[in-house]
């Protein structure tokens, strides 16, 4: 209790302490090769879910950047016959992805690779990525509790915030087809920067999803473009 209380009163994190934080409907393993789950990525587990209401669907999903796995193994239970693909450009964290993968008994129906985004040309129906997005500045001006302890390659996007998000435009063309959905978490005010990134590469805006602070949070992305956006 001691050692708990001392190192939290240098700011850093309770999941970071007991390595254990809760996301969606469990309890992730995390250490500091990996960035805690924050409740508003939730909001993509719960997006998926209103698009593919069918929870027997023999779905193809990549999740990019899996970091803890948080999200390519909360899909895998609630999507049980799907095959998913995780990817991280991290090997320290594809080993925490791979620890709560077997944590939670679905080891056999992820396939973790370690890469920059991707490097595969296989399409899948399902992309999910909570890439870096905090600018240079919105970094610089973090607290020590969030700066001392979570990997910075989970959080800075560079300059303006938009580098990786460009990097997945750039592949996810190729790793689509036609009726592909991809849901993609983004920061705050980068909205209208991220869908003309992604027209580039003939993705198109389906829907937007605003969190619980009344964010714009998720965007729904798709090669038929729509009329409201």
């Amino acid at each position: 209790f001691q050692s708990a209380f001392k190192r939290r009163i240098k700011k850093e994190p309770l999941a970071k302490i007991f390595h254990e934080k809760n996301f969606w409907k469990y309890s992730f393993t995390v250490n500091e090769n990996v960035l805690d789950p924050r409740p508003e990525s939730e909001l993509i587990i719960e997006t998926v879910e209103k698009y593919f209401q069918n929870k027997e669907q023999k779905l193809k999903i990549i999740d990019l950047g899996t970091g803890s796995g948080c999200l390519a193994i909360s899909l895998a239970k609630e999507y049980k016959n799907s095959i998913i693909t995780a990817t991280d450009i991290s090997k320290s964290a594809l080993n925490v992805a791979k620890r709560n993968s077997k944590k939670f008994n679905v080891c056999k129906q992820i396939k973790f690779k370690c890469c920059n985004w991707c490097k595969t040309k296989e399409n899948f129906d399902i992309v999910v990525t909570n890439p870096p997005y905090l600018t240079d500045y919105e970094y610089k001006n973090l607290s020590n509790g969030i700066k001392l302890y979570e990997p910075e390659i989970a959080l800075r996007g560079g300059k303006n915030g938009l580098f990786c998000f460009r990097e997945i435009a750039y592949k996810i063309e190729n790793i689509t087809h036609s009726q592909s959905l991809c849901f993609l978490e983004i920061g705050h005010n980068q909205k209208d920067s991220c869908i003309k990134i992604f027209e580039e590469f003939d993705m198109y805006c389906a829907d937007i999803i605003v969190d619980y602070q009344n964010f714009e949070r998720i965007l729904v992305l798709k090669k038929e473009k729509q009329n409201n956006y």
